[in-house]
């Protein structure tokens, strides 16, 4: 069995303004491959990012629920999402991104990037970025079908076409669900549906002119357990449900080649998001956002001696729309709009030993106050394959929607909010030879102007003081080649707040102190497989069925999924998967239950990359 080493030359696209090496990215970075993607075998994104070290992923119920993800102890809000190179957090619910959305079959490649990185890619970047690529653009075609426990369908089909200088690629998934009852389990089951779509071309109009369009559509129903209407308001079994839909398209030019010193892109992009909530099939809510950006880059490339240097400027504009209709009365009718501009400059130069960055930007906003973000980082290769890495990092979140007008009758908002702001520092010893590699990080954080409701959760504030956020993150990959990739890591958390009062720190809801994964997967002959355990430590969250909320204690948990495949012809593959195979009972949202063990079966159709 052949030993081969740790690919170091794989490209990451989000640790800076220009894609580069994974081994000369300073930032802490996790890419998660199409081969691991496939051999997983997940349908939701979400089951993936439970893999990444210091991602706590909340599902308010089974699969296709609500589901928030927190990088670094960061709120779901600080997570800034890209498909495909657009900016995929919805302005019309809360500037979260519906991770719930994301359907895995969609999906080639999957990048975090933990750390605040504002001053490269603007608001929400607090936590890190996560970027999420569609299906891979080599010729070829697929086509699959599963089905199994709890009602759960799902079929999905992809191709790519190469034609000259141009190639187009696109997909189309569907999954449903027939899910159980999160209340109690003695009622109406909750389910879901997801129908996704996304195409992406390019063409190579001369050798130093790209021009490109991707294009996607996310829509889903889920069925929830909400809160009775009538006092005291309590969490019961109802039959709430939601419909959500984001469409977002995206224009660019590439301009130059990797051989010339000049480069630079021109982009438009938009997106459309639209969310309605209903009660026994009534409307209730409903509220839609628009986004709409046109950025310009420049770069530059030089040298100096043995030391290579890029200047990359960016032009950014962007507009914003937020639109909420209540069809129970008038008390959040709004129609809002809100603009900004950024500028970005960023250096990077590095020689043999030394890779360094510096970035900074300046957010310009119509409707508070502006704000400026730095980031510098340096990576120095020790030798024996050793590394050794640390940044400071500034981030910032601009208030939703939400934030400042408000949404439901009785909040009202705040429209004199400014931005929360976040620093910190990370430093980390990295190793990568022969058929291993290894980290090890620390980090701080603090955050500053934290937005939180009012004691009387009738508008929001601006907290005094500081919440904090540090740990530690220990991660090992070994490869064996075709036939064996392993990666595990443990992640440590403290994460604490200041309480009402505002006299003590408190731990922070929903942040597993200790978490971590083990993966593995591989091929030897006609088989394929593919499996994970991902473990979340002993958490907190509050019980709003008493006045005033209180704090309590979710267990910690153990969540194993495998696959298995056969390739009965070389485009023909059967294979089986597992879910939760340990059957762990278990919530990361109170009052919210999920899935136990679930078995599926399906077949694949394949040919060409």
């Amino acid at each position: 069995m052949p030993v081969t080493s740790i690919d170091t030359n794989q490209i990451v696209v989000t640790a800076s303004r220009v894609p580069e090496a994974e081994d000369r990215a300073a930032a802490s970075v996790t890419v998660i491959d199409q081969k691991r993607i496939e051999r997983l075998g997940e349908p939701l994104v979400p089951a993936l990012l439970r893999l990444v070290p210091s991602v706590a992923v909340s599902a308010s119920g089974p699969g296709g629920s609500l589901t928030d993800v927190r990088i670094r102890g960061a709120e779901a809000n600080h997570t800034l999402l890209f498909i495909d190179g657009i900016a995929a957090n919805d302005p019309a619910s809360g500037n979260v991104p519906r991770f719930e959305l994301l359907n895995a079959d969609l999906v080639s490649r999957v990048e975090v990037v933990r750390g605040p990185q504002s001053a490269l890619w603007g608001s929400e970047a607090i936590g890190g970025v996560i970027a999420v690529n569609g299906v891979d653009d080599a010729p070829g075609y697929s086509a699959s079908a599963e089905g199994g426990s709890l009602g759960f369908r799902r079929a999905a089909a992809s191709g790519s076409l190469h034609a000259g200088d141009a190639d187009i690629a696109g997909a189309i998934g569907w999954q449903r669900a027939r899910g159980i009852d999160a209340f109690d389990g003695h009622g109406d089951k909750d389910g879901y549906r997801n129908l996704s779509g996304r195409v992406r071309g390019t063409w190579q109009a001369v050798p130093s002119v790209e021009l490109g369009l991707a294009a996607l559509a996310l829509t889903g129903r889920s069925e929830f357990d909400g809160f009775n209407p009538d006092p005291p308001f309590q969490h019961t079994d109802t039959l709430d449900s939601s419909r959500n839909r984001l469409k977002a398209g995206r224009l660019w030019a590439r301009l130059g080649s990797q051989s010339s010193p000049w480069g630079g892109t021109l982009a438009v992009s938009t997106l459309g998001s639209t969310n309605l909530n209903l009660l026994a099939g009534d409307n209730l809510n409903r509220t839609r956002g628009t986004r709409r950006t046109v950025s310009a880059q420049l770069e530059r490339g030089f040298s100096t001696g043995s030391v290579a240097h890029r200047i990359i400027a960016v032009a950014d504009t962007e507009w914003e729309g937020f639109h909420a209709r209540d069809f129970s009365g008038d008390f959040t009718n709004q129609d809002r709009t809100r603009r900004h501009q950024a500028l970005t400059l960023e250096w990077r130069a590095h020689s043999k030993a030394l890779t360094g960055d510096v970035a900074v930007r300046r957010d310009m906003f119509n409707r508070f106050r502006d704000s400026t973000s730095l980031r510098a980082s340096i990576l120095s290769e020790l030798g024996g394959g050793f590394a050794l890495a640390g940044s400071y990092a500034e981030g910032i979140a601009q208030p939703t929607f939400f934030d400042l007008y408000g949404f439901f009758p009785g909040f009202i908002g705040n429209p004199s909010l400014k931005p929360e702001s976040s620093r910190g520092f990370e430093a980390s010893l990295r190793y990568r030879g022969g058929a291993f590699d290894a980290s090890l990080t620390g980090y701080r954080q603090r955050l500053h102007n934290e937005i939180v409701p009012t004691p009387d959760f009738n508008s929001t504030i601006n907290r005094d003081g500081t919440s904090h956020r540090s740990g530690i993150e220990a991660e090992f990959g070994w490869s064996l080649g075709e036939q064996l990739r392993l990666s595990a890591n443990y992640a440590f958390l403290h994460a604490t707040e200041l309480d009402a009062a505002g006299d003590r720190q408190i731990r922070e809801t929903r942040r597993p102190k200790h978490s971590g994964s083990i993966a593995l997967d591989g091929a030897s002959g006609r088989f394929g497989y593919g499996a994970s355990v991902a473990y979340a430590g002993t958490h907190f969250d509050n019980n709003f069925d008493v006045f005033p909320a209180q704090v309590v204690r979710l267990d910690s948990y153990w969540l194993a999924n495998a696959r298995l495949s056969y390739a009965l012809r070389p485009n023909l593959q059967l294979f089986a998967r597992g879910s939760n195979l340990f059957n762990s009972h278990y919530q990361d949202v109170f009052g919210y239950r999920t899935e136990g063990r679930g078995l599926y079966a399906g077949i694949r159709l394949g040919a060409g990359g």
